[in-house]
């Protein structure tokens, strides 16, 4: 009998898939995952060193809106405990300058991303510093590694006292230059 490949799912189709088993009494399993706040994953407090099995786990990865996260399988689904971002953007390719500049990102799994409207950034902060983080659809998102976000700043233009990111034709604030920072003055956006 020939087999049929089986379509992967979206992250938005693994959250309705999660809120529609919860209503239909499926039990949750304790998997006693966690992702650490540099996207190392663990599994009962042992690093899990298979970057396989990490990259199979990532696929079924979702983020409800509530903030919870979850690993979703037609059969079973589980909470997982994840410290930040549960990806980290290691490396960036950019090309092109301006406006007509393009950054591609990657993910400690390799995974690429592009840097444009569907993929925002967005800056958190969290009263100490600021801390970028980038879009990946379906609620998921990977913090920007510190070395990456100082490449990335080095291309951001001044204007109207605030720090312009361009790429694949968006624009990203990624925060106030120094003085309008000492002064207090907002920013336009």
């Amino acid at each position: 009998m020939p087999q049929t490949k089986r379509r992967k799912r979206t992250p938005e189709e693994l959250a309705s898939l999660v809120e529609s088993l919860g209503a239909k009494g499926m039990v949750a399993q304790d998997f006693r995952m966690r992702i650490d706040s540099d996207g190392q994953w663990y599994h009962q407090g042992g690093l899990i060193n298979r970057p396989a099995l990490v990259k199979l786990f990532a696929s079924i990865l979702t983020r409800l809106n509530n903030g919870e996260y979850w690993l979703v399988t037609p059969a079973e689904r589980g909470r997982i405990e994840v410290d930040d971002a549960p990806f980290v953007i290691t490396r960036a390719d950019i090309m092109g300058t301006g406006q007509a500049r393009e950054i591609t990102l990657y993910t400690n799994l390799d995974d690429a991303v592009s840097l444009d409207a569907e993929h925002p950034l967005r800056m958190a902060e969290d009263g100490l510093a600021a801390r970028p983080y980038v879009s990946l659809g379906g609620n998921l998102e990977a913090r920007i590694n510190r070395s990456v976000f100082y490449d990335l700043a080095d291309l951001a233009e001044e204007e109207n006292g605030r720090f312009i990111l361009w790429s694949h034709g968006s624009r990203f604030d990624l925060g106030p230059t120094e003085g309008q920072e000492a002064s207090g003055a907002e920013g336009a956006e």
